[in-house]
């Protein structure tokens, strides 16, 4: 058997999440606390107490989210640990801010450079660029949906910005140019049309100056060649390579993210096993849809936790040997 593990992406945050691990286990309370310092502000206290309007305002989402998501990573370890195991991954991989999280979990990044990374992440993704926004298509396949878009806009005004899932991608762009392509979606079959919660065109060209802003500040950090080959979501490929990763990280915000890809390459590569880690479970339903013969699993409270250390502690090849 062999391991995926996956982190959380924007929109699966919720207000109290985290909370129950960080008071049963140490190792993930120590998690918000770096957080906290890195920040000068409480990530635990956003993350936990709310109110909703601030946790959703990407500036507090994105630092509370991968704070979140390590918290869950360093309980499962610590739950292993209890076992008498230890995690052995053979790939780590993110979506779209959880990158910078299982950037951690491979050891390219500290706890603290990746959380100071994120805020000023979230900060920059927050400035409004342009009217825009994304909206997610529902029913449809990658090809048909960038037909449609390209029937009705530039492409420096709509793109597809992430490959979900089969028949559930998601498009970025103006605002004008998506209210245009929806009669166009609907006429090639689209089911759903649903206009997401952020705010602005994310992982579209409209975000070529975050991404420059977000190279620059990549200086001041300490990176790491990956212990553990991390699943870039730009080119859907493993990469172990510090400065490769660094150079992918910030193209990663403008580019697509290419997650159908990403996990049919893990899943090519003999793994079976795909747990996430943080809120909510938005990436195994994902994962569901494109290797449905997968098993998946989920940290994201203690009963989670429960589960997956019951699950891979009976899987040698995904939890082994005296931690």
């Amino acid at each position: 058997m062999s391991l995926a593990l996956l982190f959380s992406p924007q929109g699966s945050q919720a207000v109290g999440m985290g909370r129950d691990l960080a008071e049963a286990w140490p190792a993930a309370a120590d998690v918000y606390a770096q957080a906290d310092a890195a920040l000068g502000w409480s990530v635990s206290e956003v993350a936990w107490h709310g109110p909703a309007e601030r946790l959703n305002e990407t500036r507090q989402t994105q630092p509370c989210l991968v704070a979140t998501s390590l918290a869950c990573l360093r309980a499962l370890e610590a739950g292993l640990e209890a076992e008498g195991a230890h995690l052995a991954p053979a790939f780590v991989a993110g979506h779209s801010v959880g990158e910078y999280a299982a950037l951690v979990a491979a050891g390219v990044l500290s706890v603290t450079d990746a959380i100071r990374l994120v805020g000023r992440r979230g900060a920059l993704m927050a400035e409004p660029v342009v009217d825009g926004g994304m909206t997610a298509v529902i029913g449809l396949e990658r090809l048909a949906v960038a037909d449609a878009v390209a029937a009705v806009a530039s492409p420096a005004d709509l793109v597809v910005a992430n490959d979900n899932a089969p028949g559930q991608i998601v498009i970025s762009g103006t605002r004008s140019a998506l209210v245009a392509a929806e009669p166009a979606l609907r006429e090639a079959g689209a089911r759903r049309i649903m206009s997401l919660p952020v705010s602005g065109p994310f992982h579209s060209p409209w975000m070529a100056d975050v991404s420059d802003a977000l190279a620059d500040a990549f200086d001041a950090i300490q990176w790491s060649d990956a212990r553990i080959p991390v699943v870039s979501n730009v080119t859907g490929e493993p990469v172990t390579d510090a400065e490769m990763i660094r150079n992918l990280l910030a193209e990663q915000v403008r580019s697509p993210v290419e997650w159908v890809a990403s996990v049919q390459g893990m899943a090519e590569a003999g793994v079976d096993t795909f747990v996430e880690c943080g809120p909510g479970a938005a990436l195994t339903g994902m994962v569901k849809r494109i290797a449905p013969e997968a098993r998946t699993l989920n940290v994201s409270d203690v009963a989670g936790l429960a589960i997956t250390v019951r699950e891979l502690a009976a899987m040698p090849a995904a939890a082994s040997g005296q931690a």
